[in-house]
């Protein structure tokens, strides 16, 4: 696994301006990272570039400037604020003499941090050495000086080969493992289908106050605080809604822009609580420059994990930060927006009557197209009741009217592998 960062390590910051949206990252967020990590960073190193160069990623000029700024400030780690390639790492190492560490692998360290249960350090754990599978050459880039000769002939190669068949047979134990976590998460998801509790999860960028809002609304004592992915494993808690009216809340890892795809791979089975709930509240925090970027940020990796389909009401915390007042805002044709105070505690009442609005909507009118294969589907309509109407259509599939709440179809979709989107 990658070598963990410990704290007051000196570090160089590196942050380069492509005016892309592919290449570019915030600034500030980049310092944060850095200080969530226990680094203490003791220079920033900024440039503008039109593309990364492939030997280096910054300039060469660039990459001498940062080496005099590892010597002048006697620091112990370069990071870039981008993803880098096992080469362009490598590189940059042997002209600054110092430890290179890029944004991904920076995240991975915070998450190796921040991970509690067997599951979380399972997925880091998966994260790290797929990450790491590309980079084994660096730790035996001392054998690049042997010239071959009578017993000298390949053993860099012989070991590199041995390191990756060992990172291989670890991921594929770990994967096991995680797939054994991911039926026993399956079964009791399944558990909870059975009962017709609803599921709300809770969404959003890092540092939104998801964990401090999901801790108001259950009781919880989940850690909450103010850093960059400061809560990794997902917690789950029953309450009741206006005391007669159960749901099971979810809080979730936070998200982050160009989040790295292994991890997204790693936390399937975490992200599986958002895929599967009958509610998302996505939180956003006001007091944030950039919200509306981070917003669509955050809805995008709800589209890469398959949950972009499930319901969204936008909560906007941090108010009192703000200077702004508790409000809820109907929008025509879409779901509320509540504007709250999760540390305070102003506007939850507000927000719990939205959510048993939402949840409670019963007898509602739907107009379906159900095709031909998907008669199991129809029958459970049947099953509960739901039909109004129903006649062939020339298909031979079937135009149905029914009469059900919109938690309660979503969640039926999902049991039988329907998209809603494509029977309205």
């Amino acid at each position: 696994m990658n070598e963990a960062v410990t704290p007051d390590v000196r570090a160089v910051l590196v942050h380069i301006d492509f005016h892309n949206s592919r290449f570019d990252e915030e600034l500030d967020e980049f310092v944060l990272l850095a200080e969530s990590s226990g680094l203490s960073p003791v220079l920033v190193i900024n440039g503008q570039r039109e593309l990364p160069d492939p030997r280096y990623f910054v300039g060469k000029g660039k990459v001498e400037e940062i080496r005099d700024a590892v010597v002048s400030t006697d620091a112990e780690l370069v990071l870039f604020n981008h993803e880098l390639s096992p080469a362009q790492e490598r590189n940059v190492e042997r002209v600054t003499q110092c430890r290179v560490l890029d944004r991904v692998g920076l995240i991975l360290d915070i998450f190796a941090q921040r991970a509690r249960s067997y599951e979380g350090k399972l997925q880091v754990e998966l994260a790290q050495l797929q990450h790491l599978s590309t980079r084994l050459v660096r730790g035996w880039s001392h054998l690049e000086r042997q010239k071959g000769g009578i017993g000298l002939r390949g053993p860099g190669e012989t070991q590199l080969e041995t390191d990756r068949r060992l990172i291989g047979k670890r991921i594929k134990t770990i994967n096991t493992r995680l797939g054994k976590v991911t039926r026993q998460r399956q079964q009791s998801g399944r558990l909870r289908k059975r009962s017709g509790t609803p599921v709300i999860s809770l969404v959003g960028y890092t540092n939104a106050g998801k964990s401090t809002l999901f801790n108001q609304l259950t009781g919880a004592s989940v850690y909450a605080a103010d850093k960059l992915f400061a809560t990794l494993d997902p917690t789950l808690r029953r309450v009741e809604l206006d005391g007669n009216f159960p749901v099971i809340f979810s809080d979730t890892v936070g998200f982050i822009r160009h989040i790295p795809h292994d991890l997204i791979q790693s936390f399937h089975a975490t992200l599986e609580e958002v895929r599967s709930a009958d509610l998302l509240l996505h939180v956003i925090d006001v007091t944030d420059e950039q919200r509306y970027q981070h917003l669509e940020q955050v809805n995008e990796v709800i589209e890469d994990i398959g949950a972009a389909a499930v319901p969204q009401i936008l909560v906007f915390n941090k108010v009192d930060a703000n200077e702004g007042a508790c409000r809820v805002e109907y929008t025509n044709g879409g779901l509320p927006r509540v504007w709250i105070s999760a540390g305070t505690g102003e506007g939850l009442a507000a927000l719990k009557s939205v959510l048993l609005e939402c949840l409670n909507n019963s007898g509602e009118i739907h107009q379906l197209r159900v095709p031909p294969e998907a008669g199991r589907f129809r029958a459970s309509l049947f099953r509960q009741g739901a039909v109004c109407e129903e006649h062939p259509d020339n298909t031979g599939g079937w135009v149905m009217e029914i009469n059900l709440d919109s938690p309660s179809l979503r969640r039926l979709c999902r049991d039988h592998n329907m998209d809603l989107s494509m029977l309205q």
